[in-house]
């Protein structure tokens, strides 16, 4: 899809991948996005393919992103925010949400959600986010682009004042917790859902020491991302295997359809799963 954008619109690298990849934090492809207005995000992009675009963003202590003529952050796709160190506010400035996230907690948005982010504390902000349908579908800066320009930011909800206790049927940014996950065991892994749409499905492993997963594959591009501890990740792909190893940051790709099986040789480990469309086959 060609990028019919807004002038001075930067698009950020498209990796892709046409087989199972281990994604080493070190050698991701690095990004500036941004401009004096809506302020700059280191990004590192780790996946951006057809179906699923994975990132890691940064911010330095008390430094927003926020949004511009060029740079606008309303985009078609849904989004999850996972803050792997510092303490992020997400808000809405369209409607005036405002939510805090520490390290281990998320935002999930669903598409034409306007966000602005700033990092709290004094700490540097570092947050996962799993994102699609992804850019090459147009979801990102040739979306922005049709969107009406949002002239005025407000981080309040006023019409909140008086009725607090009352159900909120208008919230758009969903915080969420280890605490909110939907739990699932798949063989000897607990799996947590943090959210799953139609498009995207983002979920914690939580793999006790010495575990064996099963076979799995999804219906989509899948991501591994490392937390903590190490996993062994083996892979099967048009009829060859492949074994990886991955860290906290680093990351294994498996495409639509290849399976894989997640191994503890060490340690408890933990990982982000990012599947999009399909978890299922």
């Amino acid at each position: 899809m060609a990028d019919k954008v807004s002038p001075g619109y930067s698009p950020s690298p498209r990796p892709t991948y046409d087989a199972p990849t281990l994604v080493r934090r070190i050698d991701v492809k690095r990004h500036v996005w941004g401009d004096q207005e809506s302020g700059l995000v280191a990004d590192w992009l780790y996946a951006s393919t057809d179906k699923l675009h994975a990132l890691l963003f940064g911010l330095a202590p008390g430094k927003w992103f926020k949004h511009s003529p060029a740079f606008r952050t309303v985009f078609g796709a849904d989004e999850v925010l996972y803050v792997l160190s510092g303490a992020m506010l997400a808000c809405n400035p369209q409607s005036g949400e405002v939510v805090r996230c520490q390290a281990g907690e998320s935002v999930f948005f669903r598409a034409g959600t306007w966000h602005h982010v700033r990092a709290e504390g004094s700490d540097p902000l570092r947050v996962l986010e799993f994102f699609a349908p992804p850019p090459s579908q147009g979801t990102s800066g040739v979306y922005a682009a049709t969107q009406p320009y949002l002239e005025t930011s407000t981080y309040q909800r006023n019409e909140l004042i008086g009725k607090l206790s009352d159900a909120d049927p208008k919230s758009t940014l969903c915080r969420i917790e280890p605490r909110d996950y939907s739990l699932r065991l798949e063989g000897e892994i607990a799996v947590g859902l943090i959210a799953s749409t139609e498009y995207l499905t983002v979920a914690a492993l939580d793999v006790a020491p010495g575990a064996c997963g099963g076979k799995t594959s999804h219906g989509g591009d899948a991501m591994i991302f490392g937390l903590e501890g190490e996993l062994m990740i083996r892979t099967h792909w048009n009829g060859a295997a492949a074994t990886f190893e991955i860290g906290p940051q680093d990351a294994v790709f498996i495409p639509c359809k290849g399976q894989y099986e997640v191994l503890s040789f060490s340690h408890r480990a933990r990982a982000l799963l990012g599947v999009a469309p399909a978890y299922f086959p």
